[in-house]
Parts: structure tokens; sequence; C-alpha cells
């Protein structure tokens, strides 16, 4: 437990410039960074950390997407250019497996390619959420507020409320977590969603939608949950406990950050329809 804390404190030292200076090359430079690590421990998992002809070209997209998005300026170009990377990525995987000779899997290519095109789309879809015109710089904040609250207070509820465990969420694939935990981490999600709309009214021009940060904070907290249990999935299929030794207590990248991925996805497609706030 001690080296857990002294973990998230040191974590949430280099994570807070970061965040206070987004707007700058800090935060594609995190992304990048993020991507790239998160990138190789899914490979490493996999078994094709050596599988050169596969990997570089997802580092070079893990490397590369958050300065075009950032830079490009242009939502509708960033849509086109994924969709158009991700089909030649796609394409080309399908070459290196059928000129392997066997030498690798069919089942662990199609899953290196799904999961690498789900975390680069994670860790992405924080900078387009920041870069939002109307409250950009307050709407990425979600990402972190619903995943972390949830992961929190999931845990604290299913301390105080599931003793026993009588009541399991998915016991094949997490054992610990219990359905008490999973409906303290939505109800607390959601409430946090609601203060940080009441903080942002206080502080700045813009007036937060709460019915919009409710319905969005419910379905982050269901999310979170999901890409939590997915990477367990992911980790139980190939044997391994953690995914990395990046964070110590926590794992890898990716253990840390699963939930993280997972919302930022889920937030960015919901306040393409909805924003959470509006300019006064």
């Amino acid at each position: 437990m001690k080296t857990r804390i002294i973990t998230a404190v040191v974590a949430i030292a280099v994570l807070l410039p970061i965040l206070i200076f987004s707007e700058t090359v800090a935060l594609p430079i995190a992304m990048a960074i993020c991507s790239l690590v998160a990138v190789y421990e899914m490979m490493a998992c996999i078994g094709l950390k050596q599988a050169y002809s596969l990997n570089i070209p997802l580092y070079l997209c893990a490397l590369g997407l958050p300065f075009f998005i950032r830079y490009s300026g242009d939502l509708d170009l960033i849509r086109q250019v994924i969709v158009a990377v991700a089909l030649v990525v796609s394409l080309y995987f399908f070459s290196v497996l059928t000129f392997s000779h066997g030498k690798y899997k069919l089942s662990d290519v199609a899953i290196a390619f799904l999961t690498a095109f789900y975390i680069l789309a994670g860790f992405n879809a924080i900078l387009i959420l920041r870069d939002y015109e109307i409250g950009g710089k307050y709407v990425y904040l979600t990402v972190f507020l619903g995943a972390w609250i949830t992961d929190t207070f999931a845990y604290f509820c299913g301390m105080l409320f599931g003793r026993g465990g009588k009541h399991k969420l998915i016991p094949d694939v997490s054992p610990k977590k219990t359905v008490e935990g999973s409906i303290g981490g939505i109800v607390f999600c959601i409430i946090g969603m609601v203060v940080f709309g009441l903080i942002i009214n206080r502080i700045s021009d813009l007036h937060a939608n709460y019915l919009f940060l409710i319905i969005g904070g419910f379905l982050a907290s269901i999310v979170s949950q999901i890409g939590d249990l997915c990477m367990s999935v992911i980790k139980r299929t190939y044997g391994i406990k953690d995914y990395g030794k990046l964070f110590p207590g926590h794992g890898g990248m990716l253990d840390r950050f699963d939930s993280v991925i997972a919302v930022s996805i889920l937030l960015a497609v919901f306040c393409s329809f909805f924003n959470f706030f509006e300019g006064i």
C-alpha cells in the first residue's frame, strides 16, 4: 500500500504540470509517450515484442498522431486521416501475416491490431477533447475524473459494502470486484461530474449542462469499468499479472490507464453530440 501511495503522489506531481500547460506542446508529447509505452506493453504481452515488421508502424503512429491532431486544426481532416491510417495499417498487417510463412499467428496479429488501434484512439481522444472550441480546457479533464473517481470509489465501496464477496461482479475475470463496488463507482462518478460542473460555473464564463454531465458520468463510469475488465481479460488470456513495472505497486501504463483509454473514447463520441459546457 505504501508503494502504491508514493507512486500515485509522484505520478500526480508529474501529471499536474502537463495538465496546467495542456495548451502547449507538453500534452501531445505526453500522449505520444503514453501511446508508445502502452503499445509496447501490449505487444510484449501478446508475445510480439520482437516482431519489428509489425511494431515499427505502430510506434510511428503512436509518436506522430498526437502532433498531427494538435496542430492540424481540422477535426474533419483528423477523422479522415485516422480512418485512412487504420485501413492502411490493417492492409499492411494482413500483408505481413501472409508473407510471414506461419511465423505469426493470425489470432495474435488480429489482437495486436485491434488493441493498438484502441490504445491510440484512447490517448489521442484526450487531445481531441482538449482542443474543443467551447470549454475544451475543462472538457478533457472529465476523462480523468470519470476514470479515477470510478476506480477509487468502486474500490472503497466494494471494501465497505461488499465484504464477504457475496455479489461478485465478474469473478472469472476479476475476482475482487463486487456489484456493490461497481454501483458505488457509478454513483460517485455522477456526483463528481456534477460537482465539477458547479466548479466550472463559478470559475469561468461557461454554463454547465448538468443533464449531459449526469448522463456522461453514468456512461463514463460504466465504460471505465468495462475498460478495466477488458484489459484484465487480455492479461488472463496471455497469463501475465501486470502489463509492466513502470508504476511500482500499480503495474504498467496499461494497468494505470486502462480505464482512462476507454472513457476518453466514450466521451469523445458523446461530446461530439452533447457538449458538457456552453458559452454564455
